[in-house]
């Protein structure tokens, strides 16, 4: 995408590689587009004052699918924000990523006190005790075998943030009118675009582009993906379901989360264009906005709790 590079946009990944305690740079990221770390592009917040965030989340159930797979965590006073998308029929994907959600929300509490170091080790063990308890429940309950979830989330605190990934559900920033996409798809056809096999345009349309590699659950073991990097005033963080991003297109996503618009519009817009390009799967969406110090955040008429914790369940899908 054109545009100058300003800010820190390389973000340091702990994968695989984390359990030798070895840091290292991503060189790649979904569909094979470029990744841009850049040391000297980094700068530092001058601004010590509390992070300010303006929020809002929704999710959908689409125009095809009869129930909701998709679960997810939002508490702007925590900075954490958490999207699961489930998987293994309506009974057990609502189950497998509201058991993540509540699990990864409830342990990762205080995530926002923690330095980058221990909010790494603390991700890793939320993940790893969510997959444990929705695998123990595949081996002892006949009608959740082969369920799980992904799980994405993000948590801001003194101007850096931190993802954990597991699946396909994504982590985009928004910087100075750039669109870059944090996290690395789990999936079959990342791995053929990583393999040359396949464009990024084809993997798009492939057949088995709803096929995930790794997701929490499935297995007595997981290892989560994790990014570190700074956050800065006027960013624009979305975390958000594959019926988002499988449906709407990376230049649509910028041109919608550079809206003026109050966060919560936004939102409402990215399920309605999702719903408009044909709704083929259940779409969740977070938008948070890192406000500049003469912002205030905005409300609108669908959400008017905008510091209030937000976690979906059954109850409340639409």
């Amino acid at each position: 995408m054109p545009g100058p590079r300003h800010g820190c946009w390389g973000a340091t990944v702990y994968g695989q590689e984390a359990a030798a305690g070895t840091e290292t740079w991503s060189d790649d990221f979904s569909y094979g587009r470029p990744w841009p770390p850049d040391d000297d592009a980094c700068l530092s917040p001058t601004d010590e004052s509390p992070v300010q965030l303006e929020v809002g989340q929704g999710t959908n159930t689409g125009m095809i699918r009869s129930g909701n797979e998709d679960n997810f965590y939002s508490d702007p006073d925590k900075g954490l924000f958490v999207v699961a998308d489930g998987m293994g029929g309506h009974a057990a994907g609502e189950v497998a990523s509201e058991m993540a959600v509540s699990i990864v929300a409830e342990l990762l509490s205080e995530l926002r006190t923690l330095p980058d170091e221990d909010a790494t080790r603390a991700i890793n063990e939320a993940v790893r005790r969510a997959n444990a308890a929705i695998y123990e429940r595949t081996l002892t309950e006949t009608e959740k075998h082969g369920m799980g979830t992904t799980v994405s989330l993000l948590g801001l605190h003194d101007w850096h943030y931190v993802i954990g990934q597991v699946g396909d559900s994504r982590v985009y920033l928004l910087r100075e009118g750039r669109l870059v996409q944090l996290t690395k798809d789990h999936s079959y056809v990342q791995e053929q675009v990583d393999a040359g096999a396949l464009t990024p345009e084809q993997a798009r349309y492939h057949p088995y582009s709803n096929v995930i590699t790794r997701c929490v659950g499935a297995g007595a073991e997981v290892q989560p993906d994790i990014y570190i990097g700074q956050a800065q005033a006027g960013d624009t963080f979305l975390v958000a379901s594959d019926g988002l991003t499988g449906m709407v297109d990376d230049r649509r996503l910028q041109q919608l989360l550079g809206s003026r618009a109050p966060a919560q519009r936004v939102v409402d817009a990215l399920i309605a264009e999702a719903n408009g390009r044909g709704g083929l799967d259940n779409i969740t969406a977070i938008v948070v906005r890192v406000l500049r110090d003469d912002e205030q955040p905005r409300t609108t008429d669908t959400f008017t709790a905008i510091r209030t914790p937000f976690i979906t369940g059954a109850q409340r899908r639409r």
